[in-house]
C-alpha cells in the first residue's frame, strides 16, 4: 500500500470557486481534501468584493448627503474614518468567518488542510511533508496575487496593496494610487470622499483602459469632481520613502509627487511556478492555466477562477466551479461561454459592461453599429438630478442584428447591466429588443432610446 494519503479529489485553494467545488463534491459523497494557506473564502470576502463595496457604500452615502445638503445650503460633517472602518470590518471578523467557512466544509464531509499546496505529478499534491493521491483528480483554484511593477525603489518601500487599503484603521492625509483600473479608481474615490488628498497615476492614455473610452472619461470626470488628481499617460521613473512620506518621480521634467501613502493597484497575476505545474507538463512561466470548455487543464486536472485568465471576478470563478463540478461528477453540461462576460466598476456612478467593446469588435473584423446616450437625457436621469452622470453604449453586430457588447454607466449601472447581459448572452435580435415594453420612469429605459439611436 502506498504511504501517501488518499482522497477522491484535492482542491488547491479555497477561494469562492475552490470552496464551492470542495463543498459541493463533498456533499455529493466524494472524499475531498481542501487545501488553503490563508483564509477559507479567499480574497473576495476579506479584502476585495465585500469590504470594498461596504466602504464604497459609506462613501456614496456621504456624497449623496453632500448633494442634498448643497441644495439646502448646509454643510456636511465627514464621519470619522476609524469608526466607519470598524463598523465595516468588525472585530476579529476575518477569523470568525474563516472558521465558519472551514466548519461548513467539514460538515459536508470534506477535510481541510492548512498550508501551501503544490503539485507533485499527475493527481498528486504535497502540503509540507504530506502528500495526497487524488483518485479522480486535482482542482487548481489558487487565484492571483497583486502584480508589483519593476519600478526602481518600489520594492523596498512600505507601499500598500488592496489588502492594506481595506484594513486601514486610520485615514491618511494623502495617498498616491498607482494604477487606474477598477481597484485603483474605486479606492481612490472612497478615500477622497473621506477627505484624503488622492492622486491617481495611470500609464495608459485613460482610466479603465480595458473598457470603452467613454467609461474612462466618465471615471476621470467623477474622480476629479471628488477632488482627485488624475494623471494619465504618466510613467513612473522612481519611488522612494523617507520614513514619513512617499516620493514618486515621473518620466519627464515634472515636479515629484509626494504623499503619506502609496497604493499599488496595477493588476494581478498567477504564480504558476509556486504551484509546480511543470510536474504535470504545464508551463510554469505562463500567465494562466489554459483549460478546455469543461475546465480541464489535463488528465485528472481542472482549474477554476482567476488562475484561468478569464477575468479576475468572483462570478467567473463560481461559474467555472459549477462546470468543473459537473464534469468531475460525470454530469454532461455545456462548455464555458465567455461571450457575455459581465463586469462592474463600483464607482459612483457604477460602470457596468458586458461582451465586446467597440474597438474589440472592430479588431475582429465585425461590421458594427453603435450608439451612446447619456442617463441625464432620460426622464429618470432628469428626476435624479445631482449624481446622474452616466450613459448607455451599445455595440451591435450589424450583419447578424444582435448586440455583442454594451456599457451601462449610471447611479444603478451594475443593475441595469442585467438586461443587457441577457440580450448579449441570448443573442436576442435587436429588432425584438426595440419592440419590448420598457418601464417608465426607470434608468433602464435609456436602453430603449439607445437601441433606436444605433448607427
Amino acid at each position: 500500500m502506498s504511504a501517501n494519503e488518499q482522497a477522491d479529489v484535492v482542491v488547491v485553494g479555497l477561494g469562492p470557486g475552490g470552496e464551492y467545488v470542495a463543498g459541493t463534491l463533498a456533499d455529493a459523497g466524494l472524499d475531498v481534501v481542501g487545501v488553503e494557506a490563508e483564509l477559507v473564502g479567499g480574497e473576495c470576502p476579506y479584502w476585495a468584493c465585500v469590504p470594498s463595496k461596504m466602504m464604497i457604500r459609506a462613501g456614496n452615502l456621504l456624497a449623496e448627503a453632500g448633494r442634498v445638503s448643497a441644495l439646502a445650503g448646509e454643510a456636511v460633517v465627514t464621519p470619522d474614518w476609524g469608526r466607519v472602518a470598524r463598523r465595516i470590518r468588525g472585530e476579529a471578523t476575518d477569523d470568525w468567518n474563516d472558521q465558519v467557512a472551514a466548519d461548513r466544509l467539514t460538515a459536508k464531509g470534506g477535510r481541510l488542510v492548512r498550508g501551501t499546496g503544490r503539485l507533485a505529478g499527475p493527481r498528486r499534491v504535497t502540503v509540507g511533508d504530506r502528500t495526497w493521491e487524488a483518485q479522480r483528480g486535482v482542482v487548481l483554484a489558487t487565484g492571483t496575487r497583486p502584480r508589483i511593477p519593476p519600478v526602481p525603489g518600489l520594492e523596498v518601500t512600505p507601499f500598500w496593496t488592496n489588502r492594506d487599503a481595506m484594513a486601514a484603521k486610520e485615514l491618511p492625509a494623502s495617498m498616491l494610487v498607482l494604477g487606474g483600473g477598477a481597484i485603483g479608481v474605486e479606492l481612490a474615490q472612497v478615500y477622497a470622499r473621506f477627505t484624503c488628498a488622492v492622486t491617481v497615476i495611470e500609464g495608459q492614455d485613460r482610466l479603465l483602459s480595458q473598457e470603452e473610452p467613454e467609461a474612462g472619461d466618465l471615471a476621470a470626470e467623477v474622480l476629479r469632481a471628488d477632488g482627485v488628481t488624475v494623471l494619465t499617460g504618466a510613467r513612473v521613473r522612481q519611488v522612494s520613502h523617507d520614513g514619513t512620506e512617499f516620493t514618486i518621480r515621473l518620466e519627464g521634467d515634472g515636479e515629484p509627487l509626494r504623499a503619506e501613502r502609496l497604493l499599488v493597484a496595477t493588476g494581478r497575476h498567477a504564480d504558476l511556478a509556486a504551484l509546480a505545474v511543470d510536474t504535470v507538463g504545464l508551463d510554469p512561466t505562463a500567465g494562466a492555466v489554459h483549460t478546455d470548455g469543461q475546465m480541464r487543464a489535463g488528465e485528472g486536472l481542472w482549474a477554476v477562477g482567476d488562475i484561468t485568465g478569464q477575468g479576475a471576478f468572483t462570478h467567473v470563478s463560481m461559474y467555472q466551479a459549477q462546470i468543473a463540478v459537473q464534469d468531475i461528477l460525470g454530469q454532461p453540461g455545456p462548455d464555458a461561454d465567455y461571450r457575455a462576460l459581465p463586469r462592474v466598476t463600483f464607482t459612483d456612478p457604477e460602470i457596468g459592461a458586458v461582451g465586446l467593446t467597440e474597438q474589440q469588435a472592430r479588431e475582429r473584423g465585425l461590421r458594427v453599429r453603435t450608439s451612446v446616450l447619456t442617463i441625464a437625457s432620460s426622464t429618470r436621469g432628469w428626476i435624479h438630478g445631482p449624481g446622474n452622470e452616466g450613459f448607455i453604449k451599445l455595440v451591435e453586430d450589424a450583419d447578424r442584428g444582435v448586440l455583442i457588447g454594451a456599457t451601462s454607466a449610471g447611479p444603478a449601472g451594475g443593475e441595469v447591466l442585467y438586461g443587457l447581459n441577457v440580450a448579449v448572452h441570448a443573442e436576442v435580435p435587436v429588432h425584438r429588443l426595440q419592440h419590448m415594453i420598457y418601464t417608465y420612469p426607470t434608468f433602464h429605459r435609456t436602453v430603449e432610446a439607445a437601441l433606436g439611436a444605433l448607427r
